[in-house]
C-alpha cells in the first residue's frame, strides 16, 4: 500500500491576488470556495483539476494583512507541478510575460525544472515530463491543454535530520527510496504518478522556518477512507510514539493531524467524499460553501469576507 500527497495548504496575502494567480496566471480550477472552519472570517480557497482529484489540489488560507513568513527548518520549502517536458519554453515565455519571479532551468534527479514564485514568495517549480501530454488537464484563456499543469509531482521538505521523517514516510506512508542528489534524498510512492514525491533536504543547523504568508501550513497524505486513516494514524502511535488528532470532519475529506519528526505539520486526509458532496461537478467553485454549523451566521461570514473580483 502506497499513498500519495491528497493536497498541500498553504497561507497567503490577499484574496484577489491570490486568486487570480492559481487561476489566471497558472490556470488551475477553482475548485472549492468556503471559510476556514476554525476562522470563518477567512476564506479557505481550493485549486485543482477538472475533478479537484487527490494530488492536484492547493489549497490557502488568504489573509489581507497577513505578514510574510521566513522559509526555514521544519518547513516544507518547494511544491512541484507536472507539466509536458516540451511546455517549460511556454512556461519561461509565460511567466515572463506576466511578471512572475522564476529561475533559470535546472536538472534535478535527471528531469528539467523551472522554480519560480507565487506573488506572496511561495516557492513553486515546474517539473518537466515526457508521456504526460495526454492527461486530462483543465484549461483557461491563454494556456492551451498541451501546457497545462497536471497536478503534484510532490514537495520538499526542509529538515535539520531526515532520518525519522524518512521513516513515516516509508513505514507509514508506503513510500520508497529512490536516491541522493546532494543534500536532498528523494522517496517515491509505488505506483503514484500525481503528487508521488516527497524530497528530503537535510540543512542542519539552520533558522526555523516562521509561519506567514507565502509559507505552507502543511502536506496531507492520502488514505482511501476512515479505515485506512485510523490503521495509519495507530503506526503512528505505536510504531513512531507519534500522537495524532481527534478526526476532524472537513466537509471534502476528513482528516487527523500530526507533526512529524522533522517539524513539518502533516494531515491523512481521506479522498472521500470529494468535491462535488455539496456542489456539482460542473459549478464546482462557483458558490460560498459554509459547514453546516456555520450556516446559520452565513449573512455575518459574509459580510466580513473580502469581496472577490
Amino acid at each position: 500500500m502506497a499513498n500519495g500527497i491528497h493536497h498541500v495548504t498553504a497561507i497567503a496575502g490577499p484574496a484577489n491576488r491570490n486568486l487570480d494567480f492559481y487561476t489566471r496566471v497558472l490556470g488551475q480550477r477553482f475548485v472549492k470556495k468556503t471559510v476556514n472552519f476554525d476562522d470563518p472570517g477567512t476564506y479557505h480557497f481550493y485549486f485543482g483539476d477538472a475533478a479537484g482529484r487527490p494530488g492536484t489540489i492547493m489549497t490557502f488560507f488568504p489573509w489581507e494583512q497577513a505578514a510574510p513568513g521566513r522559509l526555514g527548518v521544519g518547513e516544507t520549502q518547494e511544491t512541484v507541478y507536472r507539466v509536458p517536458k516540451a511546455s517549460l519554453g511556454f512556461w519561461m515565455h509565460r511567466f515572463v510575460e506576466q511578471g512572475v519571479e522564476h529561475e533559470d532551468l535546472e536538472q534535478r534527479f535527471g528531469e528539467t525544472v523551472l522554480p519560480f514564485r507565487d506573488p506572496d514568495g511561495m516557492r513553486l517549480s515546474l517539473v518537466g515530463l515526457e508521456g504526460i501530454e495526454q492527461e486530462e488537464a483543465w484549461t483557461v484563456d491563454g494556456i492551451p491543454a498541451e501546457h497545462a499543469l497536471r497536478g503534484f509531482q510532490g514537495v520538499t521538505l526542509l529538515l535539520e535530520r531526515i532520518d525519522a521523517t524518512a521513516a513515516v514516510l516509508t513505514n507509514v506512508f508506503g513510500f520508497e527510496k529512490l536516491g541522493t542528489q546532494g543534500t536532498v534524498t528523494r522517496y517515491k510512492a509505488p505506483g503514484i504518478d500525481i503528487g508521488g514525491i516527497v524530497d528530503l533536504r537535510e540543512a542542519g543547523q539552520f533558522l526555523p522556518a516562521r509561519p506567514g504568508a507565502g509559507s505552507v501550513h502543511h502536506v496531507a497524505f492520502r488514505a482511501a477512507n476512515d479505515a485506512e486513516q485510523a490503521a495509519m494514524a495507530e503506526k503512528l502511535r505505536k510504531e513512531h510514539g507519534l500522537p495524532s488528532t481527534e478526526q476532524k470532519d472537513r466537509d471534502y475529506f476528513r482528516s487527523v493531524y500530526f507533526r512529524s519528526p522533522g517539524g513539518v505539520l502533516f494531515e491523512i486526509a481521506t479522498d472521500e467524499p470529494g468535491f462535488a458532496v455539496d456542489e456539482p461537478a460542473d459549478q464546482l467553485g462557483t458558490a460560498l460553501k459554509l459547514p453546516k454549523g456555520l450556516e446559520p451566521y452565513r449573512a455575518r461570514i459574509e459580510q466580513v469576507l473580502p469581496e472577490l473580483a
